[in-house]
């Protein structure tokens, strides 16, 4: 066993462990319920932009596009921007791998990935922020509901010609408005990628907690992917390329970096 694989098989022993200690678990979901009471997830910038994200579901991020290199990102939800540009700088990075990989001095200008963000209002400032950034290159938008037939068709048109796609769904968090994002877009998700389904945490919080929003206990993303993966495996689904859709929560990801919003929420296409 080399070194590198060794401590592969630490880390993922300290996973299994974390996963196991309730108690543990226990203290960071009343950790990440009072974070909400100060709106926490506000605190930070990616490259610049508000990323509305706690640090450990931005490293979750990174550490996904990082292995599944995927050729675009959609997002639904756009706020300020910093998540459009956290994936983008990634894969901004992937190109200067993949050029570096292959003995190229420089990254081409005309890279083919991209991130898609759609939003039913992205305000002029946070557009203009957006454009002027150096990200940007990477960057489309489209303003619209996500779940509107011809934001759905005009997103499904523009993914056929990606062969990896990776999905963060982070708009309206009632049921049905995720729930009808996950049937939109989580077939256009390919084999071994991710749709990860922000602020499934809701679910987790206390009765009456969420005061401010359409959305609460018994009405959120969580009850949403619920719901979509009763009925992969009732009926079943058909992915964009064709082929049988199967999705499974990845608890791995959740027990690594244990403070998340989005418990549950981490689906692999498998």
């Amino acid at each position: 066993m080399t070194p590198e694989e060794e401590f592969a098989q630490r880390v993922q022993g300290n996973i299994r462990r974390l996963g196991a200690d309730t108690d543990f678990r226990g203290l960071t979901n009343v950790w990440v319920r009072e974070s909400i009471r100060h709106s926490y997830a506000q605190n930070f910038t990616w490259l610049g932009r508000p990323v509305i994200q706690v640090p450990q579901d931005v490293y979750a991020i990174q550490e996904l596009i990082w292995r599944i290199r995927p050729d675009l990102v959609i997002e639904t939800g756009i706020a300020r921007g910093g998540s459009l540009v956290l994936s983008a700088s990634m894969l901004a990075l992937l190109d200067y791998t993949e050029a570096v990989e292959a003995g190229a001095p420089l990254v081409p200008a005309d890279s083919k990935r991209r991130v898609l963000g759609i939003d039913i209002d992205i305000r002029p400032h946070n557009r203009a922020a957006i454009e002027r950034h150096p990200m940007a290159h990477l960057i489309e938008m489209m303003q619209g509901s996500s779940i509107d037939p011809d934001i759905v068709a005009a997103v499904r048109k523009r993914a056929a010609s990606f062969k990896r796609v990776m999905l963060f769904l982070d708009s309206n968090h009632t049921h049905d408005h995720v729930l009808a994002e996950l049937e939109a877009y989580a077939p256009l998700v390919s084999p071994g990628s991710y749709c990860v389904v922000w602020d499934s945490g809701v679910e987790d919080l206390p009765e009456g907690f969420v005061t401010d929003r359409p959305w609460g206990k018994g009405d959120n993303p969580k009850t949403a992917l619920f719901a979509y993966l009763e009925e992969l495996r009732g009926a079943g689904r058909q992915a964009a390329d064709g082929a049988p859709l199967s999705l499974e929560i990845d608890k791995d990801i959740e027990h690594k970096i244990m403070i998340t919003a989005s418990t549950d929420g981490f689906l692999k296409r498998v």
